[in-house]
């Protein structure tokens, strides 16, 4: 088996409903993503999967996210935008995408900044 990592990122704004601080107002962050997929076939060309689709599929789905008010998006509707509610929605959003019979999500790490960052990666029982 092989753990394929990528990273990308986007940009955007939200504010945490609740929260008691500065974090309770419309901020912004450049939030950093790297998702890793469990891949266990090699192709006739001897990789697990193509960077450059991966790239464009990954993208696809930062894109919904990027340059918004997470705050208004639907996905966001029951919850605050938090970093582990964005790697949450982000790790189902990938498994649309990525899961088949040789490749699946193994884990997404989202980081709002250089020193803070949330792995969401579901029970495996």
């Amino acid at each position: 088996m092989f753990i394929i990592n990528i990273k990308s990122n986007f940009s955007a704004a939200h504010n945490l409903v609740g929260y008691k601080g500065d974090c309770a107002k419309v901020h912004g962050h450049n939030w950093n993503v790297r998702l890793a997929l469990r891949c266990n076939k090699i192709d006739e060309v001897g990789m697990t999967i193509d960077f450059k689709i991966l790239k464009n599929d990954f993208n696809n789905i930062l894109e919904e996210f990027d340059h918004e008010n997470l705050n208004t998006l639907e996905c966001f509707d029951n919850c605050n935008p938090t970093s582990e509610s964005i790697a949450q929605k982000l790790y189902e959003k990938a498994q649309l995408v990525f899961n088949n019979e040789s490749t699946s999500v193994f884990e997404i790490e989202v980081s709002e900044s250089e020193k803070y960052s949330v792995i969401y990666r579901p029970d495996e029982n």
